[in-house]
């Protein structure tokens, strides 16, 4: 019994201590899916901070199945962004393990902005969520299906780790 409640008792404290971001030097690496309008998908993110609330990264994204008969070629279903984002966790002070990053990227099709929180269950370890818009795209024409893959509101979810 004793044995038990050390180990829960270490759990706990690990929990506790989890930092989702530490400022200069740190770096997350996210794997999740993509899910828009017609099309699911797979989205892999690297962030590294530059100061105590700022970090820039990279994002990379393939749709992978399309729905509604929707066709398209590989440029259509890929993309690539650079990111910027606020890390507003210790700011909103909610929980150590908790950080809310509102952010803009530039991407291969467009100009846009998401909204991402995660929450860390160990040190190494956590969830995360994003939602992400497009504020300005790079063809002004009227896009067709497939070119709206990756043109339009999207959420992300999956799973977060400290590098």
């Amino acid at each position: 019994m004793k044995k038990g409640l050390l180990i829960l008792a270490c759990l706990i404290t690990s929990l506790v201590t989890a930092q989702t971001f530490e400022g200069k030097g740190d770096q997350k690496l996210q794997i999740g899916a993509n899910f828009q309008d017609n099309v699911n998908g797979i989205v892999l993110t690297y962030d590294y901070g530059l100061g105590e609330n700022i970090s820039v990264g990279i994002v990379g994204g393939y749709a992978l199945n399309l729905n509604n008969g929707l066709n398209a070629d590989f440029e259509d279903r890929i993309d690539l962004k650079a990111r910027f984002n606020a890390n507003l966790g210790n700011v909103i002070n909610i929980s150590d393990n908790f950080d809310v990053y509102p952010g803009i990227s530039l991407s291969l099709k467009n100009f846009g902005g998401h909204l991402g929180m995660r929450y860390f269950f160990s040190d190494g370890f956590g969830l995360f969520t994003e939602f992400g818009t497009t504020f300005a795209k790079y063809n002004s024409d009227a896009l067709t299906p497939a070119e709206k893959i990756n043109n339009q509101f999207n959420a992300n979810i999956g799973a977060v780790f400290n590098l």
